[in-house]
């Protein structure tokens, strides 16, 4: 089966395609507005999420899950907290400790893209010791 293309849109006729807007609408529900995202880094996670769907089509907990990865990267432990709960940050940071051990699962790559794009927070690489092999 081929797979459903993304699609940021084209000059205001055609709207963004449904995973982009599920990813956006799962970043705002977590307080990080969608607009600080770079376009290539959503693209690319909705990729990462529809390549590790059974079916091509991620749940919506699947775009909920990818951002919460992305969105505590970009704006760190304290603002993650801050803007949801501590529990919450608390199960990211768990995930994250993972995905440092399971380096071929969907947090892992959602993490390395964060770091790779330069959008993860400088205390987020300190906390976690992570590294990018290009540095």
């Amino acid at each position: 089966m081929a797979r459903s293309r993304s699609s940021f849109g084209l000059f205001g006729i055609f709207g963004r395609s449904y995973d982009l807007r599920q990813f956006d609408q799962s970043l705002r529900a977590l307080d990080v507005h969608p607009a600080l995202v770079p376009e290539a880094v959503k693209l690319t996670a909705v990729n990462l999420l529809k390549d590790h769907a059974d079916d091509d089509d991620p749940s919506p907990q699947a775009y909920k899950a990818a951002a919460e990865i992305i969105g505590y990267c970009m704006i760190g432990a304290e603002g993650f907290g801050g803007a949801n709960t501590d529990a919450l940050a608390a199960q990211v940071e768990r995930r994250i400790e993972a995905a440092l051990d399971y380096t071929g699962t969907l947090d892992a790559q959602l993490v390395l893209l964060a770091l790779h794009s330069k959008i993860i927070q400088p205390s987020v690489v300190s906390m976690f010791g992570l590294e990018s092999a290009g540095d």
